[in-house]
C-alpha cells in the first residue's frame, strides 16, 4: 500500500468486523400500538383504496386477524418515542433548534473512522410476514454486512452495508432491512 493509500488502513477494524452484531442492548418498542386511525390518516394522502388496509372485515376474509397495516408504513410504526413526559426534547428556544434526541437511528461502531459526511445510497426491505392493527413494533439491530472503502468524488470513506429488523411484540421478524451509507470525510478545497 502506498502512502496515498494509508487512510485505507483505518478502515481495516470495520472490514474485520463484517458479520458482528453491535446494537445488543435492550429492545424498546414503538409508544403505542398500532392503531386503526394511524393507518387510516397513513392512507388518506396516497388514496390508498385497498379494503385490506381498512375495512376489518375484509382483512379477516383474507387470513388476517385485524387490519393489514402497509408494508410501506412499517418504519413509521416502527419508531421509538420520540419524547416522554419528563424529558426535554428542545433544550433551545432558537427559531431553528433541533431535538435532543430523535426516534430516528444512527448506526456507528466504536472502530470505525471518524468522518464528517454521509448519505444513504441503497436501501432494501424484504417483507417477511404481515403486521395488523394492534400490533407494536421495534426497529432492532446492527449488523454490519460489508465495509468498502473507497476514493469518490466527493471525498475519501466507505461504503457500510447495516442490518437491521423490524420486529413485532411477539419477537417475530416482519421485515428486514439493508441500509448502505457512504461514510466520508471530503475532499480538501484547493
Amino acid at each position: 500500500m502506498t502512502s496515498s493509500d494509508d487512510w485505507k488502513s483505518a478502515w481495516q477494524p470495520m472490514i474485520d468486523s463484517v458479520g458482528r452484531q453491535f446494537e445488543e442492548g435492550p429492545r424498546v418498542f414503538s409508544a403505542d400500538e398500532i392503531e386503526r386511525s394511524a393507518v387510516r390518516r397513513y392512507l388518506e394522502p396516497l388514496e390508498f383504496d385497498c379494503p385490506l388496509h381498512y375495512d376489518r372485515e375484509t382483512a379477516r376474509a383474507y387470513g388476517y386477524a385485524d387490519i393489514l397495516v402497509p408494508t410501506s408504513a412499517l418504519p413509521t410504526f416502527a419508531l421509538g418515542p420520540m419524547w416522554r413526559p419528563g424529558d426535554v426534547l428542545f433544550a433551545s428556544a432558537d427559531r431553528n433548534a433541533q431535538p435532543t434526541s430523535s426516534a430516528l437511528r444512527w448506526i456507528t461502531a466504536p472502530m470505525e473512522p471518524p468522518t464528517t459526511g454521509y448519505f444513504a445510497t441503497n436501501f432494501d426491505v424484504e417483507y417477511l410476514q404481515p403486521a395488523v392493527v394492534g400490533d407494536r413494533l421495534l426497529r432492532f439491530g446492527a449488523k454490519l454486512l460489508g465495509c468498502q472503502p473507497k476514493e469518490t468524488k466527493v471525498g475519501r470513506g466507505a461504503f457500510l452495508t447495516w442490518e437491521s429488523n423490524i420486529i413485532n411484540q411477539r419477537h417475530e421478524v416482519v421485515a428486514r432491512l439493508s441500509t448502505t451509507f457512504y461514510r466520508y470525510n471530503p475532499h480538501p478545497k484547493d
